[in-house]
């Protein structure tokens, strides 16, 4: 029998042998600070001395109001009508009418009673007979608010040092009830014979309980409890988890979490797949006043006998208001364990499938000035790749200094790079660099600005087996460069207010000079592999991502930046420009549209007028044709009840780069129906290929206070090595408070 067809019999057979008559939920209760509060009465103060005689706890103060009381002395009892407000050691009474009776040290309210507890909670009852400090007493048709706005309600209860409360015929909701109708059973409610409310152990007992939908019976239980309002964390079994996958097949999980104290906890998961067998999933959460630590692990044996499993761990440490240090710890056993078993979206690991990486770092700040010492192992899990060819970093040193202003009102600066990198199959490199620099800015008579600046960079490398072209011997041994440049930006702001409106136009030039020559084919190129050139990279005095390539050379950027913004809050802005080179480039990439002397048109447009519009679009368009070589656009738009987020990306195949062409359009549909209700549509599609749709997603939620309901439906349409296409649907319930239940199922194409 499939979980489904197992539910439904399980909620048939209890809604029609569970129904019990007795039990209803309480209305909503007043509010706490409402009786009494307006009117102060005609007699307050300490309760008279000779009516505590033979009171327990004779230190402890108890004052009254009311608008009448009267006193016994020779039953040595008091009476108190109308208004009345008893406080004692942080409790306060509320009450139509009060009778204390000093011989048995026990008060009798009757009457709109209210007892409010030091820690928010409110009891509400009909009657209640209590003692003196209203620790001990015993309640009628008793109803409860608790801290967290949950409600407990009863036919009776006894009530032991303020610690014990036992509840007879007694019912549990965090539901709101409904305004027009208050007598209608809520979304869901427990009801049990007996329920203990234990404020020492913070727990919530419910014993021969079962659980009502919407007034119907679906489960029953002997026993249950739960933590009370007052914890955040507390030990026990998490909801169980079904589902499955193409790879696995059916799928059953039961998580135990153990919090080992108010910092730590620990989490472990058993997880039985029917294909491949079990795997067992562990997590570990600390937070500590000088930082914290977190991570999670997986291992199993799969059919073919093989181990597998992975780890993803993170922790961040303060070691003063300067330093700090920390490491992530990545690794994973099969390349695409990750992807088949769910890990991928972990949220301990970096958001690239192609690659783990693992890293150990300090790093300081003071100032205008940062340090940072650094060590990664990578591990490739992208179609099979070698990992002897991906290198090891150890160690990797960067310093930045900047000075402060000279009489010329221009900062010193000062770059320091150290990096290593090892492989067990490849080129192994070293490199130093050193940069100095002088930056100052100068405002022209017209009101343009300048800024001039000057650099003198040094590189030193060492390598072993670096491959080169034209030849097959390898290159071993030092290599260096020396690169000075100058530079000169201009700019001229336009500046016009008009009404609500602030508009800036500016048109932008930047002058650059360096030798030519910088790149030697014995440099290996390690961290310059990408390339990117567009309008964040126009300015740049490098497009280059790293430091083992250079541009050389006099070249021009020339640019206009337009922007319009609105008092409100809205905006618009535009940014288009070019770059000129004196000389053709070769050593850059073929396709990167900077080869030539003059460069592709790079260009931005983005337009946010409020916050249920926001476009942002980035081309580059090819100087002879005027194709577009590269495009991405942003787009969201809508209010909640109708909202559309789509991400278009083209880039045109390139020679020269590492990358291939690509053309994709994601995008999601989200709708907040009302209140409770949402939904969610979303996809990705390939426009490149024949293939177009990759996957697509359909998400329906209902949640409010105490509920959430949630189905996801999944389709994908690719093949990842031996991973096949595969559809499947989950839905996840929530009784909160309480704990949710998961399940789903899934086909493979």
């Amino acid at each position: 029998m499939n979980p489904i067809a197992a539910i439904i019999v399980i909620i048939g057979f209890w809604a029609l042998i569970l129904t019990r008559p007795g039990f209803a939920l309480a209305q909503d209760a007043p509010s706490a600070d409402a009786p009494g509060q307006d009117a102060p009465g005609k007699s307050s103060g300490d309760v008279p001395d000779e009516t505590k005689g033979g009171a327990p706890d004779e230190g402890i103060p108890i004052e009254l109001t009311a608008d009448e009381v009267k006193f016994d002395r020779k039953k040595r009892i008091v009476t108190a009508t109308g208004n009345i407000v008893i406080t004692s050691e942080n409790r306060t009474l509320y009450a139509d009418s009060v009778s204390f009776n000093q011989n048995t040290d026990v008060m009798s309210a009757r009457g709109n009673v209210t007892l409010v507890e030091p820690g928010g909670e409110v009891l509400f009852g009909e009657y209640m007979e209590l003692t003196s400090d209203m620790k001990d007493g015993f309640v009628e048709n008793l109803a409860i608010l608790l801290k967290d706005r949950s409600r407990l309600a009863a036919n009776d209860a006894q009530r032991t040092n303020a610690t014990r409360l036992e509840m007879n015929k007694a019912v549990y909701s965090p539901c709101k009830l409904c305004e027009k109708d208050p007598t209608k059973p809520p979304l869901w409610q427990l009801k049990a014979v007996k329920v203990v409310h234990d404020k020492t152990t913070k727990k919530i007992k419910y014993y021969d309980a079962w659980l009502e939908v919407a007034g119907i019976p679906v489960l029953y239980t002997p026993y249950l409890s739960h933590a009370d309002s007052t914890v955040k964390r507390q030990s026990g079994f998490l909801a169980p988890g079904f589902g499955g996958s193409s790879g696995l097949g059916p799928v059953v999980s039961l998580p135990y979490f153990y919090a080992i104290d108010d910092q730590r906890d620990f989490t472990i998961t058993p997880m039985i797949t029917y294909d491949e067998g079990p795997v067992l999933i562990g997590e570990y959460r600390q937070l500590m006043t000088y930082g914290e630590l977190k991570g999670r692990g997986s291992i199993t044996r799969d059919s073919d006998g093989d181990t597998r499993g992975h780890i993803g761990a993170k922790g961040r440490f303060n070691i003063d208001d300067t330093w700090r240090w920390g490491f992530d710890a990545n690794r994973a056993i099969g390349e695409t364990y990750m992807r088949r078993y769910g890990f991928a979206k972990d949220n301990t690991l970096p958001a690239s499938s192609n690659s783990l990486t693992s890293q150990l770092f300090a790093e300081g700040f003071r100032g205008r000035n940062y340090m940072a010492f650094n060590s990664y192992v990578f591990q490739g899990i992208k179609d099979g790749g070698k990992s002897g060819t991906i290198p090891y970093v150890f160690p990797m040193l960067g310093y930045n200094y900047v000075g402060q202003p000279d009489k010329l009102g221009g900062r010193t600066s000062l770059d320091v790079d150290l990096q290593a990198l090892t492989r067990t199959n490849g080129v192994d490199s070293r490199r130093f660099s050193l940069k100095g620099g002088w930056q100052a800015p100068f405002t022209g008579p017209l009101g343009d600005q300048y800024t001039l600046s000057a650099s003198l960079r040094g590189d030193i490398y060492h390598v072993n087996g670096l491959v080169r072209e034209n030849t097959e011997k390898k290159f071993d041994g030092f290599k260096g460069r020396v690169l000075p440049e100058i530079r000169l930006d201009w700019r001229y702001p336009f500046v016009r207010n008009e009404g609500g409106t602030h508009q800036i136009i500016e048109p932008l030039i930047s002058a650059i000079y360096s030798p030519y020559g910088g790149n030697l084919e014995k440099i290996p190129n390690e961290d310059s592999l990408d390339f990117e050139f567009d309008d964040t990279s126009l300015f740049s005095s490098s497009r280059y991502a790293g430091i083992d390539r250079v541009e050389g050379g006099p070249r021009f950027n020339y640019g206009l930046k337009w922007g319009l913004y609105g008092k409100g809050g809205g905006s618009s802005s535009f940014v288009i420009g070019q770059s000129f080179r004196v000389r053709r480039d070769g050593n850059l990439p073929l396709d990167s549209g900077l080869v030539d002397n003059f460069s592709d048109i790079v260009a931005k447009l983005d337009v946010s007028p409020g916050k249920y519009l926001n476009l942002l679009y980035r081309t580059r368009i090819d100087k002879d044709d005027y194709k577009l070589r590269r495009s991405e656009m942003r787009l969201s738009m809508g209010v909640p009840a109708l909202r559309l987020d789509t991400n278009y990306i083209y880039f045109a195949n390139e020679r020269g780069e590492e990358f291939v062409g690509r053309e994709q359009i994601s995008y999601s549909l989200n709708s907040q129906f009302n209140r409770n209700w949402r939904g969610r549509i979303n996809g990705l599609s390939d426009l490149s290929g024949k293939n177009n749709l990759r996957s697509l997603g359909l998400n329906l939620t209902y949640e409010n206070e105490c509920f959430l309901f949630s189905t996801d439906l999944y389709k994908s349409f690719y093949r990842d090595r031996e991973l096949k296409p595969f559809s499947s649907i989950m839905f996840r319930i929530n009784f909160k408070t309480l704990g949710g239940v998961g399940s789903g199922a899934t086909k493979s194409n």
